[in-house]
């Protein structure tokens, strides 16, 4: 089962990970409200699909009105968004998730999947971020790291120092990045997750890890993964 962007956030900060102020709508009226809601005087409205390449396909927008965000909402709720990643039939818009601006000064990388001949979650990191990870890994391949975590020790320290390496980071940042793949790693399998992705997991311009994205899948059906071997 794919979870939308607002429903990983929402887990996010369930698990004290950082994630932006934001609302979600399924009506374009209410669009004012969410933005007077959050507050400031620019926010960024998401089209919510189960698909990549949103931006590149016009979901997703910085506005500077909450006028702005109504007139977007119109623009998809109820309509079809084509990316790279759907059908030429594209995907059906259902709701909006408006957020507060984040400045960016630089743009990682970081996911977990199941391997299944380790039986272990791999963390996969690589400091290019906000792109298709399969070109990183066809063109730069030292940029990437696949970091396997044992599900019942949960991650270690050592191997998020490794990981932040990779990722460039500096003393403070790793500092940060310690506990946030730990609970990363809890979250993945407290939830029963086949897949988590934050795809741009971004540095602040004050120096701050946030998860500007999230791309979640959950087992379907009872189908847990309180087994590794059984998968």
């Amino acid at each position: 089962m794919n979870l939308h962007e607002y429903q990983g956030k929402a887990l996010f900060a369930e698990y004290g990970l950082p994630v932006s102020n934001s609302k979600v709508v399924y009506e374009a009226e209410d669009a004012h409200k969410a933005c007077r809601d959050i507050g400031g005087s620019k926010w960024v409205v998401k089209a919510q699909v189960h698909a990549g390449g949103r931006g590149k396909a016009g979901g997703v927008e910085l506005v500077d009105s909450p006028e702005d965000a109504i007139s977007f909402a119109k623009k998809w709720l109820g309509k079809r968004l084509v990316t790279y990643q759907t059908d030429s039939n594209g995907q059906l818009v259902n709701s909006i998730l408006i957020e507060e601006c984040t400045d960016i000064s630089e743009e990682l990388y970081l996911s977990a999947v199941i391997d299944r001949d380790s039986q272990r979650v791999v963390f996969i990191g690589s400091s290019e971020g906000g792109v298709n990870i399969e070109d990183v890994a066809k063109n730069s391949p030292e940029k990437i790291i696949y970091e396997p975590i044992d599900p019942l020790c949960g991650a270690q320290g050592f191997q998020a120092r490794k990981i932040a390496k990779v990722l460039k980071l500096n003393t403070e940042q790793t500092k940060q990045f310690t506990p946030m793949l730990k609970n990363l790693m809890k979250l993945f399998v407290e939830k029963d997750l086949s897949l988590l992705e934050i795809n741009p997991l971004v540095i602040t311009s004050g120096g701050m890890l946030h998860c500007l994205d999230a791309k979640i899948n959950c087992w379907r059906n009872g189908n847990s993964r309180k087994s590794f071997k059984s998968i």
